[in-house]
């Protein structure tokens, strides 16, 4: 039951931290920042995060699998029926 708890304890903060993200998202577009400049921005800032956290060896291993996660559809936020 611990673990339960845990994993919705850790989604949450998950949905928080990208409520966080999309605010800061947003305010940086109304500025004027073009969106592939600010994901770039925010590609390294998470890689760089992750390398200091995990490694850079863990976060390579991420970053291999990160094609196959793509094409599945895992960070498509808005889908369009074809």
């Amino acid at each position: 039951m611990e673990l339960d708890q845990e994993a919705i304890e850790i989604a949450e903060q998950k949905r928080a931290a990208l409520a966080y993200l999309t605010e800061a998202w947003d305010e940086a577009i109304a500025e004027g920042i073009q969106p592939d400049i600010l994901a770039h921005a925010a590609l390294f800032a998470a890689l760089s995060d992750l390398i200091d956290t995990y490694g850079e060896e863990a976060v390579a291993d991420l970053a291999v699998s990160l094609p196959d996660r793509v094409r599945r559809g895992e960070f498509t936020l808005l889908r369009t029926i074809q």
